[in-house]
Formats: structure tokens, C-alpha cells, sequence
């Protein structure tokens, strides 16, 4: 439930973009299917939820795809800037990450008071069941992210992200690889804040749900969805301001050594995106 109730803050934003989908615009026309089935792996909506949910998300999405996605285009023309311009620095990887924590933060404002309103007409079983799973979520994550020893988490963390560097450059260099792999190393057991802060952010949010009736719920609810930030443990503060400073320093470093060809596969995957997106028809209709 945690990434569900978010509704549109992954799916919808910048994350379509560096998720290395394919076909972006293809995703973003079924989000309407996708998202409630996938919803599902939590909660169990009764048949009135899920039509109130649907006209809901239809609704979410036009929003979305109307005022949202044409800075996405803006932000797309920068990126693809920098990346011209062999300007691909820290300060520029920072001021790219702000505008994408800000469109992000855009749509949770929007998507929180249906998601306050859904929340609001659980019964006491769909919280139980919501409950369990999120729970079985978690130990899922746990098993995977905390059980293997250090080492195979580092080298686990250096494999997923290897892969997605590959998605949009291709293949790295032994020099590139070996940046990746000292990146992973130096994150330690970051793991280990990351599933620590999930676990208290979903014990937070149950808490609210289970009093989901009380007057300072919707101002909880929000905290918990547009002000996350606000209720993070301060290990993983720190943790994860480590995490995005190494993030933009290996792809600096990566970047520097790329070759003419990666970076041509990089151009060609933002173009892509860019057309994915300029094919959606809400564009479409608010440039006619």
C-alpha cells in the first residue's frame, strides 16, 4: 500500500521518465488498468470503492496529463542540455533533482484528499488486511535487501545499478564498472536505514488509518504522503543525503568517461521519452 496510496506521486512523475520504460506513452495510457489492479496487492476495494476509485483516477490523470506533463517536456529539453553541452555536473544533477522533488511534490498535494477520502471509508477488516499486507511486503523487503551478508548486498547494488546505467547508455567500460562498484561499496549497509525508515513510515501510517475517523487525520495523512520527509528516522536522514551525493558524483564520473556512442544511446533514450510523451493525446488537444 505504501507505493499504491501514493497513487500518482511514483507512477506519475518523473519516475516514468527514469524508469527506463520503453514506451513511455504506452505505460501512461493503461495507468488507468494498472494502477487498481496493482492496488489490490493491498487492499481489497468493495465494488463501490473501486467505481468511486476509477472515476477518481480518471480524473487524477487528466489533471495530471494536462498541467503536469508539459514541464516534464521542459525538464526533458534540460536534461538533454547538459548532456550536449558536456555539462553534466553536481550543481546541475542538483538543481535537476529539486525540480523533479517539486513535480513530484505537485501531484501529491493534488492526489492526497482522494486518498484521504478513500482511506476514510475502509471498514475495520479492509485496515486488518491492509495491515498484513504491507507487514508481508516489508518482510519480503527484508529478506531481500537485509538477510544476504554485506558483501551480496553490495554486489546486488552495484549489479541493479549497472543495469539501468546499461538501459540508457549501453554497456559500461571496465573503468565505468569499476566506478560503480566502488559507489556500491561506499554505501555500506545503507540497506539497512533505507528498509528501517519503510518500516517506520508504514507503522506511522497504519497508526493514523486504524484512527482514520479523528479530526486531525486528514492533517496526518498529509504529512505522511506530501511531508515524508518531515517523519524520517535521522539515520536515514543522514543516509540518505549520503545516498544522492554519491548518486550525482558517480554519474559525473560516469559521464566523463563515456564515449561517443553512449552518449548518443542517452540522447536517442531522452528523445524517446520525449516522444512518448508529445504523443499523448491531452497534449495534443491543449496545443490545438
Amino acid at each position: 500500500m505504501l507505493r499504491r496510496l501514493k497513487l500518482l506521486v511514483v507512477l506519475l512523475t518523473v519516475s516514468l521518465v527514469l524508469a527506463g520504460c520503453n514506451r513511455v506513452g504506452l505505460a501512461y495510457r493503461n495507468l488507468d488498468v494498472i494502477i487498481p489492479w496493482t492496488l489490490n496487492d493491498y487492499l481489497d476495494m468493495n465494488g463501490g470503492q473501486k467505481s468511486w476509485f476509477n472515476d477518481t483516477l480518471k480524473d487524477h490523470l487528466a489533471w495530471h496529463c494536462t498541467t503536469q506533463l508539459p514541464g516534464y517536456l521542459d525538464w526533458l529539453d534540460r536534461l538533454q542540455q547538459m548532456v550536449d553541452s558536456d555539462q553534466v555536473t553536481d550543481a546541475a544533477l542538483q538543481t535537476r533533482t529539486l525540480e523533479a522533488k517539486q513535480a513530484i511534490a505537485e501531484v501529491a498535494r493534488e492526489i492526497t484528499p482522494s486518498a484521504i477520502q478513500l482511506l476514510q471509508g475502509l471498514d475495520d477488516q479492509q485496515v486488518k488486511d491492509m495491515n498484513d499486507a504491507l507487514a508481508k511486503d516489508l518482510r519480503k523487503r527484508q529478506d531481500e535487501y537485509l538477510k544476504p551478508p554485506l558483501a551480496q548486498q553490495i554486489k546486488e547494488r552495484a549489479e541493479r545499478m549497472s543495469k539501468r546505467l546499461d538501459t540508457w547508455m549501453g554497456p559500461l567500460s571496465a573503468s565505468q564498472q569499476n566506478r560503480v562498484t566502488a559507489w556500491s561499496i561506499a554505501l555500506g549497509d545503507q540497506n539497512q536505514q533505507w528498509i528501517g525508515n519503510r518500516a517506520h513510515w508504514q507503522e506511522q501510517f497504519i497508526d493514523a488509518v486504524q484512527q482514520r475517523h479523528s479530526a486531525d487525520f486528514p492533517q496526518k495523512i498529509k504529512q505522511l504522503l506530501v511531508e515524508r520527509e518531515s517523519l524520517w528516522t535521522p539515520e536515514y536522514r543522514t543516509a540518505y543525503a549520503q545516498t544522492e551525493s554519491a548518486a550525482r558524483s558517480l554519474i559525473v564520473d560516469v559521464m566523463a568517461e563515456s564515449t561517443v556512442r553512449q552518449r548518443l544511446k542517452l540522447t536517442q533514450k531522452i528523445d524517446s521519452v520525449r516522444s512518448d510523451f508529445k504523443e499523448l493525446k491531452c497534449l495534443k488537444a491543449a496545443t490545438n
